[in-house]
């Protein structure tokens, strides 16, 4: 990768004390050319600590506004300082930081606008909880009749971005469970989306906020999202 292209991780991080440290000192470890910065979505708990003392950058955000918003932050953060390309990155502990490079080639190849990481490719690692696959397959189907492309890990939050989504996503960035629907308004900005496989792992520590009942809620609602943001726009279905 070219030295002179500035590349920021945004990690997102509510009440990740116990998890955030290792990732930010992970990130730093195996992708020293990759500046950090945490979100602190109005953690309870010493997540903004053990970010700073692991040599992170870190936005404390009032109260917890959601990924989404947090996200944003990043992505404001991100254009404000000229970045080239942003790496989301879940501050759980579950993202891989050695597949960061993997995810910057195609943008630094000048191949694709934004790179998802799946885990379903190669179907190693951490598969998630059979509840959330559901949801993913969902997804996968949903997008594909919406947009016409296929993305096998489409709500996953390993994900990097070229400075057009930068810009894009610094205005406007899907609030609650976003990652789907960014894909959506990624391809009606005639976005380039490639998909590369990696490997998750579990949570070390906290529990995931999406599991059993909140499954079909969140289906439905990022469904509705979806389909109000693509007739906002006037697209037809």
């Amino acid at each position: 990768m070219s030295d002179s292209l500035k590349v920021l991780a945004i990690v997102p991080a509510f009440n990740e004390c116990g998890n955030i440290g290792r990732t930010v000192s992970e990130i730093h470890r195996l992708a020293p050319h990759v500046d950090v910065l945490v979100i602190n979505d109005g953690s309870a708990d010493d997540t903004a600590q053990e970010a700073a003392q692991a040599g992170g950058m870190v936005v404390s955000l009032p109260f917890n506004l959601g990924i989404g918003a947090a996200v944003q932050t990043g992505f404001k953060y991100a254009k404000a300082h000229g970045y080239d390309i942003a790496v989301q990155i879940d501050g759980d502990g579950q993202h891989d930081a050695s597949f960061v490079g993997q995810l910057i080639a195609p943008i630094v190849e000048g191949r694709a606008d934004m790179v998802v990481g799946s885990r379903f490719i190669q179907k190693a690692g951490f598969q998630s909880s059979f509840s959330r696959r559901i949801g993913i397959n969902f997804f996968v189907h949903l997008i594909n009749i919406l947009t016409g492309v296929k993305i096998s890990d489409p709500t996953s939050g390993f994900r990097a971005y070229g400075k057009k989504l930068i810009a894009l996503f610094s205005e406007y960035y899907p609030h609650d469970f976003p990652e789907p629907e960014a894909i959506v308004v990624t391809r009606q900005a005639g976005g380039r989306i490639v998909e590369l496989p990696v490997v998750m792992r579990a949570r070390e520590a906290g529990n995931s906020s999406i599991k059993y009942l909140k499954t079909l809620y969140y289906m439905a609602k990022v469904t509705l999202a979806i389909l109000v943001h693509m007739i906002r726009q006037g697209k037809s279905l």
